[in-house]
């Protein structure tokens, strides 16, 4: 899962530099309002790639993990309806 969100991050960064670049480089010669809204759209890509590179996936099993607080840990255990091992 972890190299799959890392080529997407890759991926929507090098869109985002395509698009800036690109804007800044030759498409302001033939329409500034374009090259603007190439520009726009290059400003939202990055925080949404930390988001997709970031998330948890399905396999990721972050609730399951102990908090290192053994009294919060029974408690929780007992609420889901689990055993502690012993």
């Amino acid at each position: 899962m972890y190299a799959r969100r890392r080529h997407v991050y890759f991926v929507m960064m090098g869109t985002c530099l395509v698009l800036f670049v690109s804007a800044c480089a030759f498409v302001r010669l033939w329409s500034v309002p374009v090259a603007v809204g190439m520009c726009v759209v290059a400003m939202v890509i990055p925080p949404l790639a930390a988001i997709v590179a970031n998330r948890r996936g399905p396999d990721d099993r972050w609730w399951d993990d102990d908090s290192g607080d053994p009294q919060s840990d029974a408690w929780w255990d007992e609420l889901d309806g689990k055993r502690r091992r012993r």
